[in-house]
């Protein structure tokens, strides 16, 4: 049995609606892992549907929090007209894959005002890109707390608007510098 020593944990992250029609979808194709079987059949928009429709079908059957399904570990959390899937391969832990899935589902819940459905996902498409990104970047967990997550999404980085350039100094100090070095090659004999 090989361990599974690797931080790429997620294959994708899904926003499904209550048909199962797609609102966000982002599927990670991480280097290694087409050895494994793993992330082949997620290239193509149409394999990539299909995988939804199957994972929507599946998740309607079972009422589960988390399912196996063709070889993959998933986990979600459903609410109103939304359903919010992570993927993860089948060698996953489950509970950091679950727990993930529910700093998500809390993130977007505070940034959405307590309104998690169709309608606000698509309307604040911006916010909800912004948290999965802060929460899963290229497939690696970076964040599990969702206040953290909802201030990087909602605080802009902060730029220091007080710094002056002195442009013409730089310059100067850039010349002098230059005329410095180039007397002392001159005096060296090159």
């Amino acid at each position: 049995m090989s361990l599974n020593i690797s931080l790429y944990t997620i294959s994708a992250v899904l926003i499904l609606d209550n048909e199962g029609e797609r609102l966000y979808a982002n599927y990670y194709n991480h280097s290694g892992s087409q050895e494994n079987g793993g992330e082949s059949h997620f290239q193509t928009l149409a394999q990539q549907t299909k995988f939804e429709s199957s994972i929507f079908s599946k998740i309607n059957k079972a009422h589960q929090d988390i399912i196996l399904y063709d070889n993959h570990l998933i986990t979600y959390k459903q609410t109103n007209d939304i359903i919010l899937v992570i993927v993860a391969k089948i060698n996953e832990n489950e509970s950091l894959i679950y727990s993930t899935v529910a700093t998500l589902f809390e993130s977007l819940n505070i940034l959405l005002d307590n309104t998690i459905d169709k309608s606000t996902i698509i309307s604040k498409y911006d916010l909800v890109s912004l948290a999965i990104d802060e929460t899963i970047d290229d497939g690696i967990i970076i964040e599990i707390e969702p206040a953290i997550i909802v201030s990087r999404v909602t605080n802009a980085p902060k730029f220091d608007t007080n710094v002056h350039v002195d442009l013409d100094k730089g310059i100067f100090d850039a010349l002098s510098f230059a005329s410095k070095k180039i007397g002392e090659r001159l005096q060296q004999g090159f």
